[in-house]
């Protein structure tokens, strides 16, 4: 379908008056500008079903007097981080997330100011030697790892970077092994610094969290258990120091995601035995603001539509799950962030339902029509 033939039907779906060309020519406007600028990259559109033809299509299944609403929510709350926004962030974080943390370090080690790092050799050699000594860690596939390579191609070495936390006892040494040889470091150099680093946290359970059944679960308690493990396997050759730092770094992360993993990770830190680093902090590119997620009374008329339209099978699917993070319905999307936001590779099931969910509409319910389709975990579209 052309762009043309896709705005009648949305004029058509809308019921824009024929005679007020004003609304249309506005509308259209907006909407080629946008689709052509940020919507139409989004992963899981294929040619002749971009943008205005699901828009077109997610807005039918709405009654006539609720697409007004839903229009408006899409043009004015809708937040959609493109694949250059993305890059953006995953650009500027060694310079400006990890280079001041180790300028700082650096600092404090030689006595001396952050700005004075650079000032003589020994200042800068010193700092080269802590960069080299951080370790990089990607916690999915969202990390970006290929991203971060390339955007610090001659600042880190590939032999410092871990796509992906499933590590085995021949790649720990490897990283030991080229670590110690590098140029300036010891026979029995470890890394001093290690970042954790995913794409996107919404609500923190997926990186840590603690069931009913008292049990911590979650993507950090996978890597404390990973290097407890591969110390005592590996032995001299394990390449991470015993009191190493911490950084756990999202390129983006909610207001409410933020403030979980600070609380948990204070009580994981007191309730577990074989706590493996010294200290952690918590960083991220782009911070949501906590005005982000949808609320009454600003919000009520797109919060009324998930009322109606909602399908409680997008629940039953993940009871389990979402009866961890407390919930007894999907209505706000996962763990109740009621976010209005799209990443152009997926969207995150923290996000309004209303925008990702299909279901067949069994048992007398509204079936469910995605703007944006969704991939989970494993690999299935819902």
């Amino acid at each position: 379908m052309n762009d043309r033939m896709a705005l009648s039907l949305l004029a058509e779906v809308m019921g824009w008056p024929e005679d007020d060309q004003a609304v249309a020519t506005r509308e259209y406007a907006w909407l080629r500008m946008m689709s052509a600028v940020k919507y139409d990259g989004y992963s899981y559109f294929r040619a002749g079903v971009r943008f205005l033809e699901s828009l077109a299509t997610w807005l039918k299944q709405f009654d006539p007097a609720d697409r007004a609403a839903a229009y408006d929510f899409v043009k004015k709350r809708l937040v959609y981080i493109s694949l250059s926004e993305m890059q953006c962030l995953v650009e500027t974080f060694v310079p400006e997330v990890v280079t001041p943390h180790l300028r700082r370090t650096v600092a404090h080690q030689l006595g001396i100011k952050p700005y004075e790092v650079w000032t003589d050799k020994s200042g800068a050699d010193a700092f080269t030697r802590c960069l080299r000594k951080t370790l990089f860690v990607g916690m999915s596939d969202g990390s970006r790892i290929d991203m971060l390579r390339r955007a610090n191609a001659g600042r880190i070495s590939t032999e410092q970077v871990v796509p992906m936390m499933n590590v085995d006892k021949e790649k720990w040494l490897d990283l030991s092994k080229n670590l110690r040889q590098a140029h300036g470091m010891t026979p029995t150099e470890q890394f001093d610094c290690v970042y954790l680093i995913d794409d996107f946290t919404a609500s923190g359970t997926t990186f840590i969290r603690k069931n009913a059944d008292g049990e911590w679960k979650g993507k950090l308690k996978k890597f404390n258990d990973l290097i407890r493990d591969a110390r005592d396997s590996v032995g001299d050759g394990f390449p991470i120091a015993e009191n190493y730092e911490l950084h756990i770094h999202h390129y983006i992360s909610s207001a409410q995601a933020r403030s979980a993993l600070m609380k948990r990770l204070e009580i994981a830190k007191a309730e577990w035995s074989e706590w493996t680093c010294s200290d952690y902090t918590v960083t991220e590119g782009l911070l949501l603001p906590d005005t982000l997620p949808l609320a009454r009374p600003s919000d009520g008329a797109m919060l009324d539509l998930g009322d109606k339209y909602y399908d409680h099978e997008i629940f039953t699917r993940a009871e389990k799950h979402c009866r961890e993070a407390g919930q007894s319905d999907m209505k706000l999307g996962y763990a109740d962030c009621a976010l209005p936001i799209i990443l152009e590779h997926n969207t995150p099931n923290n996000s309004v339902p209303l925008l990702w969910a299909e279901t067949a509409g069994n048992g007398g319910a509204r079936a469910m029509r995605p703007l944006f389709y969704r991939r989970d975990r494993h690999g299935s579209l819902q």
